[in-house]
């Protein structure tokens, strides 16, 4: 289920007891609780016991800690994979974030961050690239300063080409 990123009216640590601007992890008590600023984003969650095999599109912000099995499209938005997540998938974002396990290739607009005890098995493309000491990475790094990656889907979001002689 997706759940857009409301603050719970009950939640122990409320807005008042956060100090603005501290970092919130996913899996913390306070990932659900939605910046105070203007430019606040919308986040969709898929939950850790979420189990999905197919193809994600979408136009807003999505943290994934469940598993997914198959191509992720959020052109120009923030994905990201949680502590739990297993996500075995082609990933085209705005930005792309990983604190759990992502196999598969990743293209993001402005960058890709690879968090500390995160793993990543496949090829990254981005503008900025972050890999922290303690994640594990296996593939190919490629910073691309001059391209709008958004314009590139996955091949496995491409229609069919025919092929053969006419």
């Amino acid at each position: 289920m997706l759940t857009s990123n409301q603050p719970p009216a009950n939640l122990p640590n409320s807005s008042s007891t956060l100090r603005q601007g501290a970092p919130v992890t996913p899996g913390s008590s306070t990932a659900n609780i939605r910046p105070a600023n203007a430019a606040a984003r919308n986040v969709s969650f898929l939950g850790s016991t979420m189990e999905i095999k197919g193809q994600i599109t979408g136009d807003e912000d999505l943290q994934i800690d469940g598993r997914v099995e198959g191509p992720i499209s959020l052109q120009g938005k923030r994905l990201i994979a949680g502590r739990t997540a297993q996500l075995n998938s082609e990933i085209v974002a705005g930005e792309v974030i990983v604190y759990g396990k992502v196999i598969g290739n990743l293209l993001a607009d402005e960058r890709i961050e690879i968090k500390k005890d995160a793993s990543v098995t496949g090829d990254i493309t981005s503008q900025r690239i972050m890999i922290e000491d303690g994640a594990h990475f296996k593939g190919s790094v490629e910073i691309d300063r001059g391209k709008t990656l958004t314009a590139v889907e996955p091949e496995s979001l491409r229609a069919p080409v025919a092929v053969g002689s006419m």
